[in-house]
């Protein structure tokens, strides 16, 4: 009885390793798939290239991703669950509604600055029906883009009951703040490396005060 527990317990912990290291292949394969998807786009990336820049065999991918479709939907899903998971945070909070706004300003410009490879790959495909025409979007993406813009609308609505936002369809404001929030992006992905910034986040957030705040 012993020796089996002792067997069955090696062949657990040896499982776990094997899983954990095909977790580790996946995120360099999906690591290598979004810098490159954002340096050339979805038509010009080929999974040679991904597979390269991961130091991965191109028949390695297809264990983790069944097409190149599969691996460029899975790099939106795996950041939208981050990105999600931070707005949603901001919501939980208890900080006034104004305040939450300026939260998910924060939220929103610092989770691209994390990522910037996938910063690029977003800002070249930020119009989600420009998305839908020519890449290969599902209905996850469309889900993920929906909830995000609730999560924004609800701030909004909060800000209105309080009286601290602009009156105004919460849905509308919501993609307005996010038209704002895209601009800004693409601003703060041209600024050179090293250099003061462009349009200084600062100056940002007092320019969504005067947008928003009654």
């Amino acid at each position: 009885m012993a020796k089996r527990a002792a067997s069955t317990t090696t062949s657990g912990r040896r499982l776990q390793r094997r899983l954990q290291h095909q977790d580790l292949s996946r995120q360099q394969l999906l690591d290598a798939a979004e810098e490159v998807f954002g340096r050339k786009g979805f038509h010009e990336t080929t999974l040679k290239q991904i597979a390269e820049l991961a130091e991965f065999s191109v028949g390695s991918v297809y264990s983790f991703f069944e097409s190149k479709d599969d691996l460029f939907r899975q790099i939106f899903a795996r950041r939208g669950d981050e990105l999600l998971a931070e707005m949603e945070g901001v919501l939980t909070g208890s900080a006034p509604p104004a305040e939450q706004l300026h939260r998910m300003v924060d939220v929103e410009i610092g989770f691209f600055r994390k990522h910037p490879h996938f910063g690029r790959l977003s800002l070249r495909y930020a119009n989600v029906t420009r998305l839908a025409a020519d890449t290969p979007v599902d209905v996850r993406i469309g889900s993920d883009y929906q909830r995000a813009m609730t999560l924004q609308a609800e701030v909004f609505s909060r800000g209105q009951q309080s009286g601290a936002l602009r009156a105004g369809d919460p849905e509308a404001l919501s993609r307005l703040f996010s038209g704002l929030v895209l601009s800004f992006q693409t601003l703060d992905a041209a600024s050179t490396a090293g250099s003061d910034e462009w349009y200084p986040l600062e100056s940002f957030h007092e320019l969504v005060e005067r947008a928003f705040a009654t």
